[in-house]
């Protein structure tokens, strides 16, 4: 709560956050740190879609807003996003939009455990552009 209230009320320079609203009501959201990383570029720190939203491309438009913003505020470097291993539905979904593993780690979790992850990334926004422009809907 402690983090979401601070990206919220001062948001940092290189962060961007998209909101998502089908009817009004909240149905997804992302949130970008540009030049996150010196190697890995600029993260895509969450990405969430509520559950009755899911399979209807709003993670893919989302991404797709993402990449723009990347491309027009940090167009020289990759992009990438932590997933933990045991969610093998968002690495499939990212694997689809052209992401490829590029790291293995482990998150300690806020009640001190240990969770195993991969950073999965892109080379550019536009590589993420072009596999997420082609927006499918049920």
């Amino acid at each position: 709560m402690a983090l979401w209230t601070e990206r919220l009320n001062t948001p940092a320079s290189n962060q961007c956050v998209f909101i998502a609203e089908v009817d009004g009501e909240l149905a997804g959201f992302i949130c970008i740190l540009g030049a996150h990383h010196k190697t890995y570029g600029t993260i895509i720190d969450n990405l969430h879609v509520k559950a009755g939203y899911k399979g209807y491309g709003l993670g893919t438009r989302l991404l797709n807003v993402a990449a723009q913003w990347v491309s027009e505020h940090y167009p020289n470097l990759p992009l990438y996003l932590e997933v933990l291993a045991c969610n093998p539905n968002a690495i499939g979904f990212y694997s689809s939009l052209g992401a490829t593993k590029i790291a293995c780690a482990y998150w300690h979790t806020p009640c001190d455990n240990q969770a195993k992850e991969y950073a999965y990334g892109w080379p550019s926004p536009e590589h993420l552009l072009t596999n997420s422009s082609g927006i499918k809907s049920k």
